[in-house]
Parts: structure tokens; sequence; C-alpha cells
């Protein structure tokens, strides 16, 4: 098997606030591997190009899944996700920045219409941020993020020899990095079977 992990140590600036373009580097290419590095966690460890962790989910087996925390390198929360109850526009996950967990700033939102996944809405008073649709398939980690003017922003896509739990993100100068990474834990929680993260049962 490939080596998902080369280097464990943080790379430097990891621990810094990714940045949210980088039009001289092009697009930033991430390995996401569907496991947590603690012991009974489920979770996401997550490596840029050089092999150097970059984020990390770690979620106890014990907990439902229902809010999981983003983490950058050096464990500070970027993204809080959570699924909202009690909706009747179906399955929705709220983005929170960091451990805030009052004021979302975007929500993703299950979509039932064809090819398309899930729809990533700004909230109202938190900037007027961009609204994204993500389409293709979850399960073959085979998706495209586009934009409002239909652009390609991010995509996930499989990583050779290696299965569906590890696979590549990704994300055109721009579109923030961490932002990119908590649609994908939304994505995980809506249409993984199972979720390494959400106990089904509960």
């Amino acid at each position: 098997m490939a080596r998902v992990h080369p280097n464990m140590v943080a790379a430097p600036g990891a621990i810094d606030e990714a940045p949210a373009s980088s039009a001289v580097d092009g697009p930033t290419t991430l390995t996401v591997w569907r496991k947590s590095l603690l012991f009974d966690c489920k979770g996401f460890t997550v490596f840029d190009a050089e092999g150097n962790l970059a984020y990390r989910v770690d979620s106890y087996a014990s907990e439902s899944g229902d809010e999981v925390v983003l983490m950058d390198a050096a464990g500070r929360p970027a993204f809080t996700v959570r699924r909202k109850r009690l909706t009747l526009q179906g399955e929705q996950w709220l983005v929170f920045s960091g451990e805030e967990t009052r004021r979302p700033v975007y929500t993703v939102r299950r979509s039932g219409r064809g090819k398309t996944l899930a729809h990533v809405t700004a909230c109202a008073g938190t900037g007027a941020g961009p609204s994204y649709e993500v389409e293709g398939s979850y399960a073959r980690r085979s998706c495209v993020v586009y934009d409002g003017e239909r652009r390609a922003v991010a995509e996930i896509r499989p990583k050779e020899v290696v299965g569906t739990d590890v696979f590549r993100l990704a994300v055109q100068p721009g579109v923030g990095v961490p932002l990119a990474m908590a649609v994908v834990v939304a994505l995980e929680q809506m249409f993984a079977r199972p979720s390494l993260l959400r106990s089904w049962s509960t």
C-alpha cells in the first residue's frame, strides 16, 4: 500500500490559518485519510502535498457524531460542523467558525435532485460569502464543488491503489481550504454508510 502519512510533524506555518488563495502555486492539494491517529477515535487525518499534517478530526467512539470539530495541525479548532435538528428542508449541517456555535457561517443541505449532492449556503449576517453546489458521488470519492458561476472550485477524487478510505481534495485559489475540509466532513456525515464519524443508531 502507498504510504499515507510520510511526515507527522506539522510543516512550518501549518499552525497558522490556511491561506484563502494561492495564485502562484495553483490549487492546494490535500490527502485525506479516513482514520484518526488517536486510540479509540474515529475521524480524519489530512496531509498537505509535502506529507505534513494539515488538519484532523477526532471523534470518540462513544460520541454520536452530530457535532464534529475540524482542527488544524496544532489542534486549534478551524470549524465546528453540527447537525441541524427539526428542519423541514431536509438534512442540514451547520458550519461554525472555530468552536463558537451560536452563529453559523454556512449551512450544508442535502439535495435529493439529480446529480447534486448538497447545497452550501452562506448564512445571513456573516459577510455574505459565496454559495456552492456539490455534484457527483461521495461514496466513490468523486465530487466537484461549483460556485455560483458554475466554476469548479474544489474537487474530491480517489487516490490510486489505496481505495476509498484515502482520497485527494484539490482546492482552487480563492476558496478557503479549511472551509472545503468542513464541507468534506458534512458530506461524510450525510452520505457515508456507515459514516466513520456518526453513529447511525442514534
